[in-house]
């Protein structure tokens, strides 16, 4: 099995996963501004710098499932305790493999640091490139591991007509030739339908630790 975080993102991103053998696999961290968990089937892998002999031993607290300790409310509040971390939510994180041809004409690529999507996307990626649409917005950027990851914005009047799975999709074609990746809140029920229908794949769920 891959032993980097960004070996284990790769070879999942390939459709290849860790065994479903309700085991967990602590890495260091990629970057230093990138703490968490990600919840693959039957496994998950806690990428922290933090002691992997603590790791163990907090999921090993009374009332954790052993499958789903690691997403385990009382670990997650240790792990934050313990680095000094916050978090948002957790996320169903999705991958789609690139797609050849060129982005959609309407597309154009802008320098927007101003908008709060792109502010925070700037916070939490690296290499960001923004693009425009009318009533929409396209981030890409490099995150957890150094893998390419997608946001969207819809404005609320050009909602309900498909822009922002045109945007996701867009975005396969934008990608260089790798792997997109996506965290989308688990309730956020209308953003997960726009990216399945761009052929977006579950692969599992991420905790994410912001410092």
């Amino acid at each position: 099995m891959a032993t980097t975080l960004r070996d284990i993102l790769e070879a999942a991103g390939r459709g290849v996963f860790p065994p479903a053998d309700g085991g967990v696999t602590v890495v260091p961290q990629h970057r230093a501004r990138d703490a968490g968990v990600i919840a693959f089937t039957a496994h998950s892998v806690v990428f922290t710098d933090e002691d992997p002999a603590w790791v163990r031993s907090a999921l090993r607290e009374p009332g954790c499932d052993p499958l789903a300790a690691a997403m385990n409310a009382r670990f997650l509040a240790a792990l934050l305790a313990r680095t000094g971390r916050r978090t948002d939510t957790i996320d169903v994180l999705l991958t789609a493999a690139p797609l050849p041809g060129g982005p959609d004409p309407a597309l154009r690529e802008v320098a927007d640091p101003g908008h709060p999507r792109v502010v925070r996307a700037g916070g939490r990626r690296d290499e960001v490139r923004v693009w425009r649409a009318e009533g929409g917005l396209l981030v890409l950027g490099r995150g957890v591991g150094g893998r390419l990851e997608v946001a969207v914005e819809v404005a609320a009047e050009a909602g309900g007509r498909g822009l922002g799975r045109r945007l996701v999709h867009a975005a396969r074609r934008l990608s260089g030739g790798e792997p997109v990746w996506a965290q989308v809140a688990a309730g956020n029920a209308r953003s997960l339908r726009a990216f399945q229908a761009a052929d977006y794949v579950p692969v599992g769920s991420e905790a994410l630790l912001h410092t």
